[in-house]
C-alpha cells in the first residue's frame, strides 16, 4: 500500500559522528599527570561526517547529491536508509525502499546469480510466489545471459551492478537510493537504467542519486544538493547548483583546477564563464 505522505524522506538536524582511532601511544607519564585525558585518548578523535543536516525529499522527486570525496554524500544516504543511525537528529522514511550502496552487498559469492536474485527479491519484500513470477523478467533485464547460473564470485563488477539494479527496480520500491554504483556498469546498461528512471518516476517513485556525473543529473534530476564537510551548502535547481559547484572547483588550487578542467572539457561540460576565462586575455590559459 503506497504511502500517502507528501514527503518520502525527512531529516531534521541530523549529525553523524565517527571516532577516529589514535595512532600515537599513551605514555605512563601522561597517564599519571593527566589522568582525565585517558578516556578521550582511548575513545579517539571525533570526526563529524554530517553536521546539522535538515532535508525534505518530496515523493516522486529525483534528487541528485554532489560533492568532493569525503564531503558526506555516502554517509548521508546511508543515514537516510537506516544503515548508519544518526548521532543526533531525526530521520523519517515513508515508503518501501531499495538501496544500491556497496558493490556486492547482499550477494553471496558462492551462490549463482539466479539464486542471489531470488534471495534479494525476498529480502526486499516480495513473496516467494511473486519473486518466482518476476525472476524471468529480472534476469532478462540484467542481460547476464548464461552467466545467471554461474557463481557470483566469477562475476565482474559490472555484472554485480546489472543484477543488483535489475532486482531493485523490479521489486518496485517507493524509494530508490543509488550511491555512484552505476558508474561501474557499461554505457549501454547505464542508459538502460536511466531510461527506467522515467518509468519509476511515472509511478511516483522517489530516486536519490549520488554521482560525479554532472551530465546525468542535468538530464534526470529535479533537484540537486551540494555537500561540503558534512553540510548542505547549496540546494535547488540542478543547472544552477551544478554550475556553481563546477566554478568553485575551477577556482580551487591550480593543480585541482587543471585536473577538473580537463575532465569537464573531455565531457563538453565546461561552463561558459570558464570558457571565456580560457580565451586570450583571460586569466586561465
Amino acid at each position: 500500500m503506497p504511502s500517502k505522505e507528501r514527503y518520502a524522506i525527512r531529516l531534521k538536524g541530523v549529525s553523524k559522528r565517527y571516532l577516529l582511532s589514535r595512532t600515537t601511544p599513551l605514555h605512563i607519564r601522561d597517564m599519571l599527570m593527566k589522568p582525565w585525558t585517558i578516556r578521550s585518548r582511548l575513545a579517539g578523535e571525533a570526526f563529524w561526517a554530517l553536521q546539522d543536516v535538515s532535508l525534505d525529499v518530496r515523493r516522486g522527486q529525483i534528487l541528485g547529491i554532489i560533492g568532493k570525496n569525503g564531503s558526506g554524500k555516502s554517509t548521508l544516504v546511508r543515514t537516510m536508509v537506516g544503515l548508519s543511525p544518526p548521532t543526533s537528529g531525526t530521520v523519517s522514511v515513508h515508503g518501501t525502499y531499495a538501496a544500491l550502496l556497496d558493490l556486492g552487498a547482499g550477494f553471496h559469492p558462492d551462490a549463482t546469480g539466479r539464486e542471489n536474485a531470488y534471495i534479494n527479491a525476498l529480502f526486499m519484500g516480495l513473496t516467494k510466489k511473486r519473486a518466482r513470477e518476476l525472476m524471468p523478467e529480472i534476469l532478462e533485464f540484467s542481460g547476464l545471459g548464461k552467466f545467471v547460473d554461474q557463481p557470483m564470485r566469477t562475476y565482474s563488477s559490472g555484472m554485480y551492478v546489472r543484477l543488483g539494479f535489475s532486482v531493485a527496480v523490479h521489486v518496485k520500491p517507493e524509494i530508490l537510493v543509488i550511491d555512484e554504483i552505476l558508474a561501474v556498469g557499461d554505457a549501454d546498461f547505464q542508459q538502460k537504467c536511466f531510461d527506467h528512471f522515467a518509468e519509476l518516476k511515472q509511478q511516483s517513485a522517489t530516486i536519490i542519486l549520488v554521482t560525479h556525473s554532472m551530465s546525468t543529473l542535468r538530464e534526470f534530476a529535479d533537484r540537486v544538493i551540494h555537500m561540503e564537510h558534512g553540510r548542505v551548502v547549496n540546494d535547488g535547481d540542478p543547472n544552477a547548483v551544478i554550475d556553481k559547484y563546477m566554478m568553485n572547483r575551477l577556482t580551487a588550487s591550480p593543480a585541482a583546477r587543471k585536473v577538473f578542467r580537463r575532465s569537464l572539457e573531455a565531457q563538453g561540460l565546461l561552463p561558459e564563464e570558464a570558457v571565456e576565462e580560457s580565451t586570450p586575455g583571460g586569466v586561465e590559459r
